[in-house]
């Protein structure tokens, strides 16, 4: 009886001593985890921008005189040549990693790389001169003031301003026709993102006619792009003679009354925008109720899915790209409402969770890209679960307008 005490307590003794280890170990990465999610968005801040840098110096030792950066194939950089609507991208990405770093070698590098998208400056059948132009040159302009830059926003946005048609009251998207379409005067919703090149000469050169056309062309965008819930189409194309709607459409979206996730994020950052630069009533009114209606679709980490009414979810693509555009947007609409702490607290998920290692690349991987798995065309079968630009432009200038808000 004796030794099978023994045994029974020496038993004892080990499953209490293991219990205690398994115990410890819970605490301890409990205290790990605690520690994670503690991280402050200063933290969060820094932590993207050294990659940022990283990446960015990457990127364009792989770039040569004539190419910007497309996406990553998961092998190799693909690339495009200016005229590429996205070509505007990395530029002001660049821009906006010297703004925080200071580093010079990173502004010599965003000069270089901005001077390549000049040339689009005289493009008048493209609304794409406004990404193309205001997020390298104005970038440029914003943080040095260079002559150049202004001369060369101001020449860009009179372009940009031949596509208005005052019978239909719209900027035309484009003045040619598309593989497979017969648009008579196509304008997606992505053309409100354009209207702030408009805005940003109106204002430095006292040009009222531009800031004209940008304000009828959000209005006619918000009579007729919009469903009764606030969601958007994608396309509207015009009568232009006399100004009547043809169709409505949702070419980069999983059907015509399916609500695009990086439509919705042009939608919500388009009309945050037109508010900074107008303070009407109306434009915060529409950006308001945009928000609420992703606050009530957006899932649980902020990332929306590619299409929100594709039928696959919770089995599909998520865009990294529409949650950077809706994040920089939520943060800027947080300031303009009485109680934007809504807004902020989704921005802040937003940009957590597009820290996190499930979206942030990482150090030289990823062909240079900072985030990972956005969606580009999907219907097309273009650019699909892959790095894009326009998603790392927006996240970082998101991170900023964050920042300094605290």
């Amino acid at each position: 009886m004796r030794n099978i005490s023994l045994l029974t307590l020496h038993r004892m003794k080990t499953t209490m001593k293991n219990s205690l280890i398994k115990i410890f170990l819970l605490l301890l990465a409990s205290l790990v985890s605690g520690c994670k999610a503690e991280e402050s968005m200063e933290q969060v801040t820094k932590r993207v921008f050294d990659l940022a840098a990283v990446q960015c110096e990457m990127m364009a030792q792989s770039l040569d005189s004539l190419s910007t950066p497309r996406s990553f194939n998961g092998t190799s950089l693909v690339t495009a040549p200016a005229k590429w609507w996205c070509s505007g991208f990395f530029p002001g990405t660049l821009w906006l990693v010297y703004e925080y770093t200071g580093d010079e070698k990173l502004r010599a590098l965003a000069e270089r790389e901005t001077a390549k998208v000049e040339p689009i400056k005289w493009v008048t059948d493209d609304h794409d001169v406004g990404f193309q132009i205001n997020c390298s040159f104005g970038q440029q302009y914003r943080l040095t003031g260079d002559s150049h830059a202004r001369d060369v926003m101001h020449t860009a946005a009179r372009s940009l301003a031949v596509g208005f048609n005052p019978t239909v009251g719209c900027i035309r998207s484009w003045s040619f026709q598309l593989d497979g379409t017969n648009w008579q005067f196509p304008v997606i919703i992505d053309n409100m993102m354009n209207l702030e090149l408009l805005l940003s000469v109106a204002k430095t050169e006292s040009e009222s006619a531009l800031e004209e056309v940008a304000v009828s062309h959000a209005r006619t965008t918000m009579k007729n792009h919009y469903r009764p819930d606030f969601t958007t189409y994608h396309l509207v194309d015009y009568n232009p003679a006399d100004g009547s709607v043809i169709r409505k459409q949702t070419v980069q979206g999983y059907a015509d009354e399916s609500a695009w996730s990086r439509g919705q994020a042009w939608s919500l950052y388009g009309f945050t925008m037109m508010y900074r630069f107008t303070r009407e009533a109306d434009f915060l009114e529409r950006a308001t109720v945009i928000a609420e209606m992703l606050l009530s679709r957006l899932p649980e980490d902020g990332i929306p899915y590619w299409d929100f009414d594709s039928p696959n979810i919770p089995n599909e693509y998520r865009d990294a790209s529409a949650a950077a555009v809706m994040a920089s947007a939520f943060t800027e609409l947080a300031s303009y409402v009485e109680d934007g702490s809504r807004y902020l607290a989704m921005a802040e998920k937003q940009l957590r969770t597009l820290a996190s290692p499930e979206y942030l690349a990482e150090p030289g991987t990823n062909g240079g890209f900072i985030l990972k798995h956005s969606v580009g065309h999907f219907p097309a079968g273009n650019e699909i679960d892959v790095p894009l630009s326009y998603a790392d432009y927006y996240f970082l200038e998101a991170l900023e307008k964050f920042a300094n808000k605290h």
